[in-house]
């Protein structure tokens, strides 16, 4: 199986221009991805773009991971509605080292390889060039016409908030990064996600107009979700690849929570396992779908690939103790399987009170696990607060002594899974 055929098999190939395949069996062909560096961290909205540079380099390619040092400074128009807030260069700086020590974990920047990872950051070679420079040079090759006709700048011009001459300018200053690589890194191939192919093919025409040369290029499909929800989102916000952002546990859940639907699909985009492996675990899987042998090999293979054999045990772990043993009464937790639960979110409550008990959508409203006592006392009479893995519905109940384990600390489960563990002190 061709690298080419694998990414169809696995979901994960949707535009290509013609001869890419040819060009990737041909020879050892370098190609880039571009990383947008809006924050300091990447989120599992990234994980496809890193994947293709693993699977390139995998195959014998040369993979470059570009970081829009440059291009994070104006912002791009596609997918969006409105215009984004313009970062400074400090917090750029920030954020552009937080990303590279995150791609540095998945591809190999061994420079004794052949094939060896490069990591570059387009504000390298745009801060050197001037505008006049920019319009006579770069400009000139791609008409309006054309920049006009892309779906992404349509859209904004047609609605409501317009598009400005920065975020219309972008489509050009990506094409020229793929020109920039193809002249000084012999770059052939850039991948990218589908609402990126009107860029993409931007920098292709820039490429042979300037040069007369012939490169190549494919894309992923955008991740959805079964239901229409935005992938990679939750309550909380954004499901981050930064363990401090998102604790390994947290990470470990989104995946063993996906839908049957939404993991058949997710485990040949996310995990390396083979195909004969990948369809057995399909068979095991709609023959018994209440074990969630899916989910559980989903979960597995993403959170060791992010975080490592040792989070992912630990993950597990606290799966196991909050999940798998609900029956067990909270007493038969130790205070070091409370202390230790990764992905609980701790806080701690005034002893007093608690010794001179307090009611309970008070204690759940002043720790903070609600945001109001409205709040509170309706999802408790909804059956979704539990009080050390017992279901409450009365909203008169009271916290006291009684209430701690190990005279110290109460478990409370809101909803299905969200836990906090709130010590007395």
């Amino acid at each position: 199986m061709t690298l080419i055929e694998e990414l169809k098999w696995r979901g994960m190939l949707q535009d290509m221009m013609p001869g890419t395949g040819e060009q990737l069996n041909k020879e050892m062909t370098t190609g880039y991805i571009g990383f947008d560096p809006t924050a300091d961290s990447l989120h599992i909205g990234s994980l496809v773009p890193i994947l293709l540079l693993v699977h390139l380099q995998r195959r014998g390619h040369k993979p470059i991971a570009l970081i829009g040092g440059a291009t994070g400074m104006i912002g791009d128009p596609t997918g969006k509605s409105e215009e984004r807030n313009l970062l400074s260069r400090e917090q750029l700086d920030i954020n552009i080292a937080g990303i590279r020590k995150q791609l540095e974990k998945h591809i190999d920047f061994n420079s004794t390889l052949a094939n060896s990872a490069e990591l570059v950051n387009n504000y390298d070679w745009f801060h050197e060039i001037s505008f006049i420079d920019f319009l006579r040079d770069t400009g000139k090759y791609i008409t309006v016409n054309y920049m006009m006709a892309k779906e992404s700048v349509k859209k904004r011009i047609d609605g409501d908030a317009g598009i400005s001459y920065t975020e219309f300018a972008y489509q050009l200053m990506q094409g020229y990064d793929f020109y920039w690589l193809y002249r000084q890194k012999n770059c052939k191939l850039q991948m990218g996600g589908s609402d990126q192919w009107g860029n993409i093919t931007t920098g292709a025409e820039l490429i042979r107009r300037k040069t007369g040369g012939e490169v190549f290029a494919f894309t992923c499909p955008l991740i959805k979700k079964a239901d229409g929800g935005k992938f990679g989102k939750t309550e909380k916000g954004n499901i981050w690849l930064d363990a401090e952002k998102t604790s390994p546990y947290q990470f470990y859940q989104f995946w063993l929570n996906a839908s049957d639907e939404d993991a058949e699909k997710w485990i040949k985009i996310f995990t390396f396992l083979p195909p004969a492996e990948i369809d057995d675990l399909i068979g095991q899987h709609q023959n018994d779908p209440a074990n969630r042998l899916l989910q559980k090999a989903l979960a597995r293979e993403v959170t060791l690939f992010i975080h490592g054999e040792d989070e992912y045990r630990k993950a597990l772990e606290t799966t196991e103790k909050l999940f798998a043993k609900q029956d067990a009464p909270a007493a038969s937790l130790s205070v070091n399987d409370l202390e230790q639960m990764e992905g609980v979110v701790k806080s701690e409550f005034s002893r007093e009170v608690i010794n001179n008990s307090t009611d309970v959508v008070s204690f759940l409203s002043e720790t903070g696990i609600f945001s109001s006592k409205g709040e509170a006392r309706k999802m408790i009479l909804n059956g979704g607060v539990s009080i050390n893995r017992h279901r409450i519905s009365d909203v008169a109940m009271r916290i006291d002594t009684s209430s701690l384990l190990h005279n110290r600390y109460i478990l409370v489960q809101k909803g299905r899974k969200n836990y906090y563990l709130v010590k007395a002190i």
